[in-house]
């Protein structure tokens, strides 16, 4: 029996060749297509770029091949941006046309097939989704309904820490406790709802089966069946993996989240504002008929992934180096005392008159841009860009990191220095209104949770600067920040062990 489906697979794999090699022929007639490596009949470019697409790797191809660059991955066209100005093509001047999103398999189990409103196609559902998130999510007015709540998160990690010996001596894994802040930032504009302690059951359930999901969705190792789909069958356990674990965590979301919340006959207002919380707005939109339950449970798995571990990525970053970089942190740590008074803790209110730290902020996100190749775009339809044919459904790659960290484009983009944002690129801002720094894209599929992270990134660096010393653990004079890679993720390789030396007012 195997000897006969070693057989099938081996004249499978005899056809697929011939029909690959004169498609190949038949479009190269007709398609002028943007240079790529010299692609190899059935598996393209797969065997000699590998499934690790990382930003760094694409900048190298882009010094080879130039900023448009296509890889044929098996049966994937790949397309790599690599300018300001094709950027600005693909995510504004021709946005409807490169509007949608590319899934692979692994993310079609997760999203329900494009159910949520991240990786959905561009057209009715994704207006509809993105209408009904962004009341409860999205607006100012969120902002100024929440602020004292995420101030208050940022007063329980600073009275936690200082409770803490090993603290101010040999020093902690601080993302612990800023993980615990940020679900509780985010699960209380969701459900009006906290976790007391890093040791809440349902917290430690929610957090381990986020985590599998991020480790499932970021690997590198399922591309090769994503891109030769005859190679798919030896995926079957993974993929069946990546459904037990979304099947698990949905039943989390609706028994303990969605559900008890329902049971609320007369859900009360909460924060500042008497607004109700985001899931009373979607379960009235349930209601009209607008979306449906497994609608629902999608949006909630869009923010635990979108807002929770990219804000804490970014955070955990922005500490790294100013930990590394002393003379920064001193810097900003009298920029709060002076403009605040010694003691007067950073509030949402006033991050406006705190430049510095907006600095901080932005640079934090330039040099270590927590999703470098930006939520991959796609075309539904044959498109052109800079003059070549782009196939439709390519998978749109934009390194938004290399974008930002070009030294054609930038002064000394290497070093870590937020004077940037304050001298020549004091106009640059992170909304995308220059298109060499796009961290939260731009254009009509723009990520609109910056609205949410650049405050809550501003409230908690600035009151953990203010109120500790950040240094390096005992014997060491900086902390690695070596880089660990995933499919859109930047994450720092090692969680950093931190002494925090508590300041005396």
């Amino acid at each position: 029996m195997d000897l006969l489906l070693v057989e099938k697979s081996l004249i499978a794999v005899f056809v697929a060749v011939v029909l690959a090699t004169v498609v190949s022929k038949l479009r190269g007639k007709k398609l002028k297509l943007p240079p790529s490596p010299i692609p190899i009949p059935i598996f393209g470019n797969w065997l000699q770029v590998g499934d690790d697409l990382n930003h760094r790797k694409l900048v190298d191809y882009a010094k080879k091949f130039g900023d448009l660059f296509l890889f044929k991955m098996g049966q994937r066209n790949i397309v790599v941006v690599s300018s300001p100005d094709l950027t600005k093509e693909v995510l504004h001047t021709q946005g409807v046309e490169f509007g949608s999103r590319h899934r692979n398999m692994v993310y079609d189990i997760f999203t329900g097939k494009g159910q949520d409103m991240v990786f959905t196609v561009y057209g009715e559902h994704w207006r509809k989704m993105r209408r009904i998130m962004t009341v409860p999510f999205f607006t100012n007015k969120v902002v100024q309904q929440n602020h004292e709540g995420w101030e208050f998160e940022a007063a329980s990690v600073v009275e936690d820490v200082k409770k803490n010996p090993d603290a101010a001596t040999k020093g902690i894994v601080v993302r612990k406790r800023l993980q615990l802040m940020v679900y509780n930032n985010m699960f209380g504009i969701m459900f009006g709802k906290r976790f007391e302690s890093e040791d809440d059951p349902l917290f430690l359930r929610l957090k381990f089966l986020n985590g599998e999901r991020g480790r499932l969705t970021q690997s590198f190792e399922y591309n090769y069946g994503d891109f030769i789909p005859i190679l798919r069958p030896f995926l079957r356990g993974y993929l069946k993996i990546c459904q037990d674990v979304k099947d698990r965590r949905f039943a989390l979301f609706k028994k303990y989240f969605v559900d008890d919340r329902k049971q609320v006959a007369t859900p009360k207002p909460t924060g500042v504002g008497g607004l109700k919380c985001a899931i009373d707005h979607i379960l009235e939109a349930q209601n009209k008929g607008e979306i449906n339950e497994d609608n629902v449970l999608y949006i909630v798995e869009n923010i635990n992934v979108a807002a929770i571990e990219t804000t804490l990525t970014s955070m955990e970053w922005g500490i790294a180096e100013l930990v590394n970089h002393p003379d920064i942190q001193s810097k900003l740590r009298n920029e709060i005392d002076t403009v605040l008074g010694l003691g007067v803790q950073v509030t949402e209110p006033e991050l406006h008159r705190l430049p510095y730290l907006q600095a901080v902020i932005k640079e934090t996100i330039r040099r270590r841009m927590a999703v470098p190749l930006l939520v991959p775009h796609m075309n539904l339809k044959d498109a052109k860009l800079a003059g070549y044919d782009i196939p439709e459904e390519s998978r749109i790659l934009i390194n938004a990191w290399w974008l930002a960290n070009n030294p054609d484009s930038w002064n000394s983009p290497e070093e870590f220095r937020p004077e940037r944002f304050l001298e020549e690129e004091a106009h640059v801002e992170a909304n995308g209104n220059d298109f060499r720094y796009v961290p939260f894209g731009a254009g009509r599929r723009s990520c609109p949770g910056i609205i949410l992270a650049l405050p809550i990134l501003g409230i908690t660096i600035g009151r953990l600067v203010q109120n500790f010393e950040l240094l390096p653990p005992p014997g060491q004079s900086k902390i690695d920040t070596s880089e660990k890679r995933g499919q859109f993720s930047l994450q720092i390789l090692n969680q950093s062990t931190i002494v925090m030396k508590p300041r005396a007012f």
